[in-house]
């Protein structure tokens, strides 16, 4: 949500600082450009592709392990935005433009859901898949902004930007953070007694919410108001993803920082462009792809994300 860093070509590749995380001599690699603002990273294990969006140019892109080539998946793509796997390996995705949860099919997207009690969603942003299949994401309004660049501009149908949760059998879809300005990326503890969320709140009237947070959870319920987990010093946090030991990866003007769960800096992976968001893949797990503005970007770390059978 910060002002992208134009280029229309890959970055000259950067190596981090020796550490831990950070697997012995990899480099930061430019894996493709082109984009105007990259978008929602997700590794599809059974293509070997990463499949994200390009949401100003209303277009959805694929890199190609195998070739090393970047295509197009799918133009008037109606703004989408962050996605994930489901359970069974399906793509769940964000849409700008439809104000929908959106499942991908061989037929095309097809809506999860597009509104709750009080109206249409605003612009589902970013979303995680829980163990029993629901569905938890959040509701910034970027998507219907008069500019139109990340969607169809359009009034809010209810006041305020929520976190919500879609129930496995999809019924009853309902609201379970209410206190944030604008949130936008999310992710769970591989335990999933807690949710951690972004507030990229410096488009409203709280300056300050700048930060990620901490949620309690409890199975379908957040059962606290929640604590400020972390502010990365650079710009906002905005995607998010966690490892198998539980630290947090958060996105940021100037990288990637990565927290240890007692809230610690441990890492700080510098990204020549503004981050958007990142997710885990490669044929082991290993591989962190980061979408940053213009470019998708690749580097080996020494940890992956928790199993699909975490509970």
């Amino acid at each position: 949500m910060s002002t992208p860093h134009h280029s229309d070509a890959p970055a000259p590749s950067q190596t981090p600082a020796a550490s831990s995380l950070i697997a012995p001599g990899a480099e930061l690699e430019a894996l493709c450009a082109g984009a105007a603002w990259a978008e929602g990273p997700v590794w599809l294990a059974s293509e070997r592709r990463v499949r994200f969006s390009d949401i100003p140019n209303d277009r959805i892109l694929e890199w190609d392990a195998a070739t090393g080539e970047q295509h197009v998946f799918r133009t008037g793509a109606e703004f989408a935005n962050g996605r994930a796997l489901d359970r069974d390996g399906t793509v769940l995705q964000c849409s700008h433009g439809r104000r929908a949860i959106e499942r991908e099919t061989e037929a095309g997207p097809v809506p999860v859901a597009t509104r709750w009690a009080q109206g249409r969603f605003n612009s589902p942003n970013d979303l995680a898949v829980a163990s029993d299949r629901s569905i938890w994401f959040t509701d910034p309004p970027y998507g219907l902004h008069p500019s139109g660049r990340e969607g169809r501009p359009g009034p809010q149908d209810y006041d305020g930007c929520h976190v919500f949760r879609i129930p496995p059998d999809g019924s009853a879809v309902a609201p379970v953070v209410t206190s944030m300005v604008h949130p936008n990326g999310i992710a769970f503890s591989p335990d999933e007694r807690h949710l951690y969320v972004a507030d990229t709140g410096f488009y409203g009237d709280r300056p300050d919410a700048k930060h990620i947070m901490r949620f309690p959870v409890d199975g379908a319920a957040v059962t606290g108001p929640g604590e400020v987990f972390a502010r990365v010093p650079v710009g906002a946090s905005d995607g998010l993803t966690i490892d198998r030991e539980g630290r947090l990866w958060s996105s940021a003007g100037d990288g990637v920082y990565v927290y240890a769960p007692d809230g610690g800096l441990v890492e700080h992976v510098p990204v020549p462009e503004t981050v958007s968001n990142l997710t885990f893949g490669g044929d082991d797990g290993h591989d962190l792809f980061i979408t940053a503005t213009t470019t998708l970007y690749r580097i080996r770390t020494t940890t992956t994300a928790p199993t699909l059978e975490s509970p």
